[in-house]
This record gives structure tokens, sequence and C-alpha cells, in this order.
């Protein structure tokens, strides 16, 4: 019935023409009259349009009623001009009503010619136009007939002109894109800015280019017309430049971001979210900003990206107060209504992201949100009830951190090379953070899954401008390692592997990659001599993780390690590996034994162990000295680095020898007997190093040994006390649960190993400690001082200055390592010790261990 009616108002109007309509607007006996005739009638057609009431494959029927519309509305815009314009008889809402109309019909379907068959498009052309240009030049002619009226169309007409100038049709966009320009100058000379102009056309265009509209020409033709126009006013020279460089960065990221939302990868999808919401922060458009965090928060949760979405979340509850404000619109995102104040809300979002960083195994940082809730729920709301609650969150956080198992992540470096890629990735390196366990093999597959016809590059060198400057698509992929910033906090601290783990792969902003290559003659003997490493920082633009699994790099640098830069490294990483291990079965006396075992007889095996030798016969030789005299400090560093790694071993094998069962008794004898002339060979070449046994005062601290993480840093044990005298048996308490139990072991384990040199200003000689009062606190006493005597063997006298009690330097050296404890010199005999009873020995040995 409706295509009937308007099939036959088609009809009555293609018999109507230009004198027929005069008379027809005559015959109104009053202006009231006639006003509202053209309002129903505008609003009538703008009706007709939108409904579409012929299918779309009629193609005769929709071009004959658009082609009637089209004269009816000519027709009537001539009435407008010549009866509703003046000043006295203006009418706002029916020129509103004729634009609004007049852009329907532009933008219609069934005049998108470019959607259509090419022969379909030519047939159409031939017979009614391209009617999109005429209803085009139209709306131009009527906008700049409203004169000084056009400031009450701003800014309620940007957004159906922008819709117009969309239309991708190059002529009606050079005619019409000027009339922005108009809308600028006309807010301009009445207000001394445009900032009402540039507000609505930055919002329009979100939803335009999102809806499908837009393309790369029109970027082009936007920022290239209106520079134009802005250059020819002085006065909005600089203004202008500024808005239009502002719309077509907008443009650039709402074009990528619409080329990958629908990519069934999102990976590019949030990196296109970020851009957005990045741009909306800078520019301060505080609502489309957390519009876009909660899209990159939703895609997050989709993938399971937990944390990414804790730290999303977390960027809109920093917007928010702890405070009973109202929320405005613009704060309240996708939250219920129901949350009136910012603090509701705000304490919704903790609680959210709290979840979050619990699923992301990231608990370090969730117990800083419970922290901060606990703040107000005791200090300003009084909530004990809920203060008792999250303090038992934050509880169930730290005995997770301890106990739970969190795999470190893997990260890789990726370029992307080539002009086929987008331009938020074209020619940039970025550092992505692995899944657990994920492999580099499914890294990669699923990095490449965008991009069929990417071609993978074997080299990790940076490729050449004939790669970065192809029209294809290169990938590049490899494994890199995280830098961790040093933690001040952390310094000469012996802290559980179970936290410091944490901070070695998180909160990392830094990342290299060690390539190496041989240089200079070769040894095919011993490759050690002529092994250089080029290594390849990355600082990416923010830490990871973050809003991201990956950032893109800021900045590179290169630098060349030496061959024996890199022994000094290795040696460092092997001497780490045995302390974590041996700090692993302190804290757990579960563990099994099997990686300890293949990690010592790794090192201490003569069928394995060559790195010794090949050190010597590389860099310790006189001629290599002579060549090389800037590296003696070195040398002095890899030889005190292989000292040390004796104790380190004697104290390893000791923990296997505990743990090891009868079946690998053996094993273990072996073990010891290999390691008993390797501890000769490098004693009697490289000195002695000895482990002193402190007893750390702070309590909750399991057993470990700390290593100093710098060449420059030592590792001193000037606030901790010796173990000199025997610790009191304590009385037995009484029997409470299981739990308490467990704490009282641990509290008998909270003495710490430490390899760390005495501070130069201990207050109190060793020598001079009270004299003990039993047998075995005297014996004991004897011991550390024997272990103080000189390199002669003699027992050196107790002095004093005149600022205090000083320790016997003798015996006593600081070394680059890190690492403390009794030196002895390799070029003197070793010192004869005392001799002690095997009973007294063992004593001695058991109370250390305590």
């Amino acid at each position: 019935l409706q295509s009937h009616y308007v099939a036959c108002m088609a009809a009555i109007l293609s018999q109507l023409d230009k004198d027929h309509y005069s008379s027809y607007i005559k015959a109104f006996p009053s202006r009231p009259e006639l006003m509202d005739f053209l309002m129903e009638t505008f609003i009538l057609f703008k009706d007709l349009i939108g409904k579409t009431v012929y299918p779309s494959d009629w193609m005769v029927m929709n071009m004959v009623q658009n082609r009637e519309f089209l004269r009816a509305i000519n027709q009537f815009a001539v009435t407008l001009t010549e009866m509703f314009l003046s000043n006295s008889s203006f009418e706002l809402q029916l020129w509103n009503n004729y634009f609004h109309l007049a852009v329907a019909f532009l933008t219609q379907e069934s005049l998108q010619l470019e959607n259509f068959s090419q022969a379909k498009r030519n047939s159409i052309l031939a017979k009614y136009g391209d009617m999109r240009a005429t209803i085009g030049a139209s709306i131009r002619d009527m906008w700049y007939n409203l004169g000084h009226r056009k400031i009450e169309f701003i800014p309620g007409m940007v957004g159906p002109i922008l819709e117009m100038t969309l239309v991708p049709e190059l002529e009606l966009r050079k005619s019409t894109i000027p009339i922005f320009f108009d809308m600028m100058l006309c807010e301009y000379q009445l207000t001394e800015s445009f900032s009402r102009f540039e507000d609505e056309i930055l919002r329009k265009l979100d939803s335009e280019v999102e809806g499908g509209r837009g393309d790369e020409q029109y970027k082009q033709l936007f920022e290239s017309i209106l520079l134009s126009c802005c250059q020819r006013h002085p006065e909005l020279a600089k203004p202008g430049e500024n808005f239009v460089a502002l719309v077509t960065g907008l443009l650039e990221r709402l074009l990528d971001y619409r080329a990958v939302m629908n990519d069934e990868n999102k990976t590019y999808s949030m990196s296109c979210t970020v851009n957005l919401l990045n741009f909306y922060k800078e520019i301060d458009r505080q609502a489309m900003y957390i519009r876009y965090l909660y899209k990159l928060k939703d895609l997050h949760v989709s993938y399971e990206n937990y944390t990414e979405g804790a730290y999303t979340l977390l960027l809109h509850a920093r917007l928010l107060k702890w405070s009973d404000e109202a929320n405005t619109a613009t704060m309240q995102g996708l939250h219920s209504p129901s949350l009136h104040t910012q603090r509701q809300l705000k304490e919704a979002l903790y609680n959210q992201i709290i979840d979050y960083f619990d699923q992301g195994k990231m608990w370090e940082e969730a117990i800083h949100i419970c922290k901060e809730l606990a703040e107000q729920y005791e200090s300003e709301v009084f909530d004990y009830e809920m203060l008792s609650d999250i303090l038992q969150r934050e509880a169930k956080f730290y005995e997770k951190i301890l106990k739970v198992l969190r795999p470190s992540p893997d990260y890789f470096a990726v370029g992307y090379y080539g002009q086929g890629f987008p331009t938020f990735l074209r020619n940039k390196v970025f550092i992505y953070r692995g899944k657990e366990y994920e492999r580099r093999e499914d890294f990669e597959m699923r990095l490449l899954s965008p991009f069929p016809n990417a071609e993978k590059l074997k080299s990790t060198s940076p490729p050449g401008q004939d790669i970065t400057n192809s029209p294809g698509q290169y990938i590049q992929c490899f494994t890199v390692q995280p830098v961790e910033e040093a933690k001040v906090r952390f310094k000469d601290r012996s802290i559980p592997e179970q936290i410091t783990n944490f901070y070695k792969a998180n909160h990392v902003q830094k990342f290299s990659y060690s390539r190496p290559f041989k240089k200079g003659p070769k040894d095919p003997d011993n490759e050690f001599a002529n092994m250089w490493i080029e290594r390849t920082t990355f600082v990416t633009a923010y830490p990871l993780p973050g809003i991201l699994r990956w950032f893109v790099v800021t900045s590179t640098t290169t630098t060349i390690i030496s061959p024996l830069e890199n022994a000094i490294e290795t040696m460092m990483k092997t001497n780490e590996k045995i302390m974590s291990e041996i700090n692993r079965h302190q804290n757990d006396h579960s563990l099994p034994v099997n990686p300890l075992s293949m990690l010592l007889n790794g090192i201490v095996d003569p069928a394995v162990m060559g790195g010794f030798a090949k050190y010597e016969t590389a860099f310790f030789q006189e001629s290599y000295l002579q060549e090389h005299p800037e590296d003696e400090g070195n040398i002095e560093k890899l030889k005190d680095l292989i000292a040390w790694q004796i104790p380190l071993l004697a104290e390893g094998i000791r923990i296997h020898g505990r743990k090891v069962t009868e079946d690998l008794r053996p094993f273990h004898e072996r073990m010891e007997q290999c390691f008993g002339q390797l501890r000769a060979k490098v004693e009697s070449q490289y000195g002695v190093r000895e482990m002193v046994c402190f007893e750390d005062r702070r309590s909750g601290r399991p057993r470990s040994i700390t290593w100093g993480a710098d060449w420059n840093r030592l590792s001193h044990a000037g606030d901790r006390r010796v173990l000199t005298e025997a610790t009191p048996t304590p009385k037995p308490a009484p029997r409470t649960s299981e739990s308490e139990d467990r704490r009282n072991e641990r509290k008998e384990n909270r003495s710490s190993t430490f390899f760390g040199y005495w501070r130069q200003d201990v207050r109190q000689s060793i020598s001079e400690l009270p004299e003990p009062k039993d047998e075995k606190q005297r014996l004991s006493r004897n011991m550390s001082d024997s272990n103080l005597g000189s390199s002669n063997g003699k027992q050196p006298p107790p002095s004093r200055d005149a600022s205090g009690a000083q320790p016997s330097a003798a015996g006593l050296s600081l070394s680059p390592t890190g690492f403390g404890g009794r030196v002895k010199s390799a070029s003197k005999g070793l010192p004869l010790p005392r001799k002690i009873s095997p009973t007294v020995y063992e004593t001695f040995l058991e109370q250390s261990d305590a």
C-alpha cells in the first residue's frame, strides 16, 4: 500500500513544472500555513527516503522517485530563500529541516553509485545523472545564503555537513569541504575561537569513520583544502593549521582502527585502540578517552589478558577522586547509574581491578590496590567490616606470592618492515610479552596469521633500505631478555626468589639481545679467545606489562662485548645460577634434587668441565696481558669469580649430600671427588674464598644467599652480627596447631648464609667480643679467630686506633664481585689450620647449620 502511495505521489510530482510550484505556493492564504506545509513536506520526504519503500533492485522506481523528490526540494529551497530568509521572516527550524532533508537525500543508499556494477552505474549516469552533485551544490548555495545567520547552525549542522562531505565522490567533496572553513571563520569572528565547531567535528568524525565512511583520499583533500583556505586569512593561519593537523591525525588513527577492528586476530585492533585513546588523552577529550578505554578492556578480557585489562581499568580509576562528588555522564563509563558518587565508582573499579590482577597472577599489583582500599576503609569511611575483608584478601595474595608457581614470560622483539604494512606498524619494532609457556614457534604463527603474504626474515640484524622501502611485507622475530632495573630496597638483602623473580620479568622497559660473532684470527681449540658479542638494547615507550602486551621501541643502542667481558658475564651467570639453586633448596626442603645434581655435575666433572682451562689459555697468559694491558682489571675479576665459585659449589654439594638417595650415593661420591680436585687447583692458583655465616636480625626471612648484581656494588654485611656465640636452647612451647608448627619451622630457618665483606667501620673488633662462657662457645670463637688469622698462620693481636675498634685487615679484602668473606692470597703458602678434633669441628658445623 505504501509503495502504491509513493508511486502515485511521484506521478503527481512529475506532472508539476516550475510554474505549477509557484502557483501552488502563492495559493496559501498566510505565511503560517505555508510554513506548516513546508515543514510537513520536509518531514514526509525525509521519512520516505529513510524507509526505502522499493526494493534495492528496483532501480527505475527508486531513480524516478529520487528525481521527483530532487525537483521538489530544489523548488522549496527557492521558496525558503524568497520568503523565510529576511530578518523579520527568518524561520530557524524550517531551514534546519531543509538541511537535514537535503543531506538525507544525498546520503541515501540508492544514490551511492560506487556500490553498483559498472554497467548499472553507466546506465544511471546516462539517464538520471549523479543527483548527489546537484543536491550538494544546492546545499552549499543555501548555506552561503544564510549570511550572518550561519552562527545559529553551529554546531548543530556540523554533523550533517560532515556526513555529506564523506560521500566518496571527488567533485562533491571539493565543493562542500570549504563549508567547514566558513563555519570556522564564522565562529572565530564572533568569539575569536572555533572551539564549538572543533569539538563537534571531532566527536562526529569518530562515529562516522567507525561506521564505514571516510578514506585516505578524504584525509588528503581535507588537509589540502582547509590549509589553502586558512592561508588566505592571516588571523586563522596558525590556529587553522593546528586544527587541520589535529583532524588529520585523528583520521589516520580512525582509519587504521577501522581497517583491523573486524579482523579475527584482535592483536592489532588493540594497538589501534591504544593509539586512539592516547590521542584523545592528549587533546583532553575525556568522554572519548573513557569510551576507548572500555573497548580496550573488553578486548583484553575476551582474550584472557587479565593483567592488561586491570591496567586499562586502572587508567579510568585514576581519573576519579575519593570523594562524594556526583558522577558525571562522562566519568560514568559503562557502569551502573546506581553508583552515584566518585567514591562508589572508584571502589567498584578497584574491586574489579583486584580480581583481574589475581587472575593474571600479578599479586604484587593487587596488594597495592588493597592497601589503598584499606586506607579508605580504616581512615576515611570507618567501615571495619570491609577493612577486614580487604585485609584477608591482601593476606592471601602474600601467601600466593610465596607458594604458587609463576612462570616468567618470554619477551620477543618483532619488526614490521616494508610499505605493505599499515602506518601504525610500518618499519617499526615492538617488544611483545608472551603468554605462559608459549613457544616462539607458536608465537610466530599467531603473529603471522593476519599477514599470510608476509615473509619472515631469518637474520636478526636490522634490514636495509631495499627491505624497508619495498612494497612487500617482511617480519622479523627473535627472543630478547628483560633488563632488570636495580631495586634499591633489595640491595644487600637476602630476599626469597619468589619475590625477586617477579621484578626480573615485570615492570621492565629495557630489553637486550646478544648476537655472537667471531673477530680476529680463529683458534679451533679455544672458541672463547675470539668470541665477541654484539649487544643491542631496546627501550620501549612504556614498561611491560601495561595496557598492551606489546609496546613500540623508542630507542635502540648497540654495544660490543669483548671475549674477556663475555667470559666474565658467563661466569657471573653460572655463579648466580648455583646460588639460585642453593636458595631454592634452603627455602623448600621438598624440592627434587635432580636439577641441582645436573647443575653441579656439569661444572665439577672433568668430562664436561673445560671453561677454566679455556679461560686460562685465552686470557691468563702473559702474552695476552702484554697485548691488552687495559684488561688487567678484568682478568682479576674473572679470577676472582672463578675462586668464588668454589665455596658456592661446596655449599651446593653439601646440600646435595644431605638430600641424595642411597641409589645416587656413588654419583655423589664421584662428584665430591671431582670437586676436591677442582678445589685444590683453583685455591692454589686464585686463592681461597670462605663462607662466613651471619644471622639476620629481621624476623620472617627464609635462609638464602645473596649475590652482588654489579661490579661496582659491594654486598656489605656490616648490619649483621657474626655468629660467634651459640644460640641458647629455647624452652619447649606448647603445641597449638599445624599452622603454628609451620610458622615455628620458618622461624628456625631465618638465619641467612651470606657471602659478604665486613664494613670497614664495624664498631667492635671481632677480637674484642665478650669472652664466651661455656666450652662450645669458646670453640666457636676460636674457629672464628682462626678464620681471621694472618697469612703466615699466626694470630695477630687486637688493634685499636683513635677512631675506635677496627677489625684486623689480615685475611680480609674487598672484591669487585660483590662477594665477601675471607680471602687468602694464592701467591703465598696456604696457612696451616689449627689442630681441631673431628668432634669439635662437627659441633661447629651443626651450630652453623642451625
